[in-house]
C-alpha cells in the first residue's frame, strides 16, 4: 500500500529558486552604480560589478529593480576600495609567470521598510598569465574576482548577512 503525503510549504514567498530568502513584504531593490576608489588601470569595473549585483538580486530573486532610491524597499550600495596586481610565481628569466589580481568591496544592504542596515567587506582574487593573455588577462581575472564577490554579497545578504 503506498502512501501519499501533501507538502505544504509554508512562505513561499520567502523562497526563490536560487535559496535567496527575501522577506514577503519587500519587492524593490536600488542598485547605484558601484564606487571604484580603487587604483586600478581598468575603467570597466564599476560598471561590470553593477551589473554583476543586478543579476543576482533581480533575474534571481522575484525584487524589480526601482527607478530610484527612495522608490525602493532595499538599497544596495557598493565601493570598490582596494585593486591589486602582484606577481605570485617568477620565472628563471625573472618575470613574472603568474600574476594575481585581488579585489576588496564594501557593500552596504539598506532595508529601508524595516530600517535596518548591514555593511560589509568583500574580497576575492583570481591568477592569470601577464605573458599570455598580457592587460586582457588582468581584465578577465578582475572581472572573475568581482564576479565571485557578487556571488558572496548575494549570498550573505539574502541569508541576512
Amino acid at each position: 500500500m503506498t502512501f501519499f503525503v501533501p507538502i505544504v510549504l509554508s512562505g513561499c514567498g520567502y523562497y526563490s529558486f536560487s535559496g535567496a530568502t527575501i522577506p514577503p513584504h519587500l519587492h524593490s531593490i536600488a542598485i547605484p552604480l558601484a564606487e571604484d576608489n580603487s587604483l586600478s588601470p581598468l575603467t570597466l569595473l564599476d560598471e561590470a560589478f553593477t551589473e554583476f549585483l543586478v543579476e543576482r538580486f533581480v533575474h534571481q530573486t522575484r525584487l524589480t529593480l526601482a527607478a530610484s532610491e527612495d522608490e525602493a524597499d532595499i538599497v544596495l550600495t557598493a565601493r570598490i576600495n582596494r585593486y591589486t596586481n602582484n606577481p605570485t610565481s617568477v620565472t628563471g628569466q625573472e618575470e613574472a609567470q603568474f600574476n594575481r589580481v585581488t579585489v576588496t568591496v564594501t557593500a552596504q544592504y539598506h532595508n529601508q521598510v524595516d530600517d535596518d542596515t548591514l555593511d560589509r567587506s568583500f574580497s576575492n582574487f583570481e591568477d592569470y598569465d601577464p605573458l599570455v593573455g598580457g592587460l586582457e588577462a588582468e581584465e578577465e581575472a578582475a572581472l572573475a574576482a568581482l564576479e565571485n564577490i557578487a556571488d558572496d554579497l548575494f549570498t550573505a545578504a539574502t541569508s541576512n548577512w
